[in-house]
């Protein structure tokens, strides 16, 4: 079974590769995964809602949201599973963008794109299709540059979406209360 999923991982992202490839997109890819790097376009959307009295609430929510994601991909999973990025096994595959030097399972930068959509898109309803494109966006861009595996970003999704819901759980059933305490918070 496994062998099987890696075969279909490598199936997709080697037709990626050679079939979806044009200079226009090359660039557009390259600035929406630089926009994900370390959460960046997320961090930054949390800071401007944290800057807000009317907003907070939703960028406090956002700030656990991807902190909580970024521990549990970055800090936790990628170092149990250690799975080998695709330009590591198939080495021959020009890429646009710098190596990492994190491991593949699960996609940092999907993880936190769709732990930040699923906050977002609760609170933020108006945006949340715009919200979702952007996660979707930033996500291909891994597979394009092959710095993914579908499957890793399948994972991201998943683990992202999930954890967004556990940060609105703690910041429900436990900061509020705590922030209730200061009301300078809310």
């Amino acid at each position: 079974m496994i062998a099987q999923i890696n075969n279909l991982d490598q199936i997709i992202i080697f037709y990626i590769q050679t079939n979806c490839h044009t200079p226009i997109l090359d660039k557009i890819m390259i600035l929406a995964t630089m926009s994900g790097n370390k959460g960046a376009i997320w961090i930054l959307t949390a800071l401007l809602l944290l800057a807000s009295k009317k907003t907070r609430k939703i960028g406090v929510i956002m700030s656990l949201a991807l902190i909580i994601s970024f521990a549990a991909g970055e800090g936790i999973l990628k170092h149990i599973i250690q799975r080998p990025r695709p330009y590591d096994v198939f080495p021959g595959v020009q890429l646009l963008v710098a190596k990492s030097t994190a491991y593949s399972f699960p996609s940092g930068h999907t993880t936190t794109s769709f732990a930040a959509f699923y906050v977002l898109s609760r609170y933020l309803r108006t945006y949340s299709c715009l919200f979702g494109l952007l996660a979707c966006i930033i996500s291909f861009s891994r597979l394009y540059l092959f710095m993914h595996y579908p499957t890793d970003i399948l994972a991201g999704i998943v683990l992202g979406l999930s954890l967004g819901k556990v940060a609105i759980w703690i910041y429900e059933n436990k900061l509020k209360k705590l922030m209730h305490l200061n009301p300078d918070h809310e």
